[in-house]
């Protein structure tokens, strides 16, 4: 893997930190998660 791909996703798991960690309790649940699940789900690794 090359690194401006390797650049591409870490901003990507930066992005999906960021917007999932601004939502609160009540809208994560309205999407089926948890504060404990946005880790998982930014790696990609979520339900696998």
């Amino acid at each position: 893997m090359n690194i401006a791909k390797k650049i591409a996703q870490f901003a990507q798991y930066q992005r999906t930190m960021r917007e999932l960690s601004a939502l609160d309790a009540r809208q994560l649940n309205d999407l089926g998660i948890t504060k404990a699940d946005i880790r998982s789900i930014a790696r990609g690794t979520y339900g696998v």
